[in-house]
């Protein structure tokens, strides 16, 4: 074997991305570059075998006080388990650059379900309580007709995609020039449901990197002349993802978020996407969201509500793991994210 570590260019790492049996968004050179942009450092390794790249990873790294830094591979890395070769490679040559960064911790998340079997981190990663991504979400069949995606719907989600058309809801395409707007309805949103908003500028950047590559649609709600609701869905090779949503306070009873949802879906299915992540819901077994969501209002199990009439499937994700550099440091991080995590409770 002829393994050598490389930085790939951006067009080169996309196209390994887009074809890996775990694609995903997170690894896309876009999304490093929007990080990057806000709070973060991307870097990309390769391990390539003669003229092929067979395993590689994005790698984000957040800095902390006193010039060190989390190390953090999102839906990642991308590799052939049974290739322990280059598996070894990729995670030797991230150690090193993490620790030269002064990284306190390299998080990983890879975007394997927990159903899945071992999977090859190697020597010294173990499980962390603090992931980053949601670990459970909803995964939507769009293949077949759109008759045949309805027919999987609860009929309730049927009922309430026409009771939106009945009543006039319009669901446009948005342009850059109106994430705005969008922007607008995110903040509502995040007041009224208690949960954190990126900044205008945040949307703005996330479509005009993705944008290019035909990787991001927003989706816009009117009634009456006024935009009552919007959502940006991404694409990555044969998967989408719901990653926004928002909603006016007003006209909630035209049901647009279930039009928009169905607009962002024909797009998926447009772009020959095969499955669509409705991205996060409670990390708990089904038949506890099945018997407890009709009361539940904390946290996520009202969008749990929501999604689930989608009909798609309940997937639970391997979750995050951590290789430990600084093991002081590092106590006194997740000493501070539990504070954190308690205060925000409080």
């Amino acid at each position: 074997m002829n393994l050598r570590i490389e930085v790939p260019a951006d067009d080169e790492w996309d196209a390994f991305v887009v074809a890996h049996p775990q694609s995903h968004m997170l690894q896309l050179s876009a999304w490093g570059k929007l990080k990057s942009e806000f709070g973060w450092e991307a870097a990309r390794t390769v391990v390539r075998d003669r003229d092929t790249v067979v395993a590689g990873a994005q790698t984000l790294y957040r800095p902390l006080p006193l010039g060190y830094r989390i190390a953090y591979v999102p839906k990642g890395p991308l590799v052939d388990p049974t290739r322990t070769d280059a598996c070894q490679a990729l995670f030797d040559a991230l150690h090193r650059q993490s620790r030269a960064r002064k990284a306190i911790l390299l998080k990983v998340e890879p975007d394997l379900v927990d159903t899945a079997g071992p999977w090859w981190a190697g020597d010294g990663f173990s499980y962390s309580a603090q992931a980053i991504q949601p670990r459970r979400t909803i995964l939507v069949d769009i293949t077949g007709t759109q008759d045949d995606i309805l027919s999987r719907m609860k009929s309730k989600t049927r009922y309430n995609i026409r009771v939106a058309e009945r009543k006039g809801v319009q669901v446009c395409t948005g342009e850059r020039s109106e994430l705005e707007t969008f922007s607008r309805l995110m903040v509502v949103t995040g007041q009224r449901d208690a949960f954190g908003t990126h900044s205008a500028a945040y949307y703005d950047r996330a479509y005009a990197l993705f944008a290019p590559g035909g990787r991001v649609r927003l989706f816009l709600a009117w009634y009456e002349g006024q935009p009552i609701a919007g959502l940006m869905a991404f694409v990555c090779g044969p998967r989408a993802w719901y990653m926004y949503g928002a909603s006016a306070n007003e006209h909630r009873d035209k049901m647009p978020n279930y039009a928009l949802q169905w607009a962002a879906i024909c797009w998926a299915k447009s772009c020959d996407c095969h499955t669509y992540d409705l991205w996060g819901v409670p990390d708990e077994e089904e038949a506890t969201l099945e018997a407890q969501f009709a009361e539940r209002e904390d946290g996520l199990w009202g969008v749990y509500r929501f999604k689930r009439g989608f009909g798609g499937r309940l997937v639970r994700y391997v979750g995050a793991l951590d290789y430990v550099y600084n093991r002081p440091a590092c106590f006194l991080y997740r000493l501070a994210l539990r504070f954190r995590a308690r205060w925000n409770m409080a």
